[in-house]
């Protein structure tokens, strides 16, 4: 079954996103349940999701989602900003709304960085330092 597109291809927080995840090492993009995702070997940043427990919440339309360290993860749901989405919270992943909370663009690099420290394979991490990442 394929989804719709859940983007519009045209929006400016998603071409920012964008190049920040396209950054890393041996980054690509595709899309996954109608929306962008950015993944080497596995997944470790998309745009847009859903609040758990609630299809009809667009708040997560344009949010960047991302997997945390367990201990920063419990640190960042001190944080109002910061959510659990549907699906991908169950596996430590967390959400923050680019449209609501206008983080910057360094903080936002810091959170992907992260997420791709946490999954990519250790070559390309490897790379990623030496690259002074």
């Amino acid at each position: 079954m394929t989804h719709p597109l859940r983007f519009d291809d045209d929006d400016p927080i998603l071409a920012q996103l964008r190049g920040v995840a396209l950054s890393f090492p041996g980054a690509q993009e595709k899309v996954s349940h109608g929306r962008p995702v950015w993944f080497t070997k596995n997944q470790f940043a998309s745009y847009g999701g859903h609040v758990k427990g609630s299809h009809g919440d667009t708040s997560l339309a344009r949010a960047l989602l991302f997997k945390p360290d367990a201990d920063h993860r419990d640190l960042l749901l001190g944080d109002e900003r910061f959510v659990v989405p549907a699906y991908e919270g169950a596996f430590g992943w967390l959400a923050i709304a680019l449209d609501t909370w206008e983080p910057g663009w360094d903080e936002v690099a810091e959170l992907v960085e992260e997420s791709f420290r946490m999954t990519a394979p250790p070559k390309l991490i490897r790379i990623l330092d030496e690259l002074g990442g």
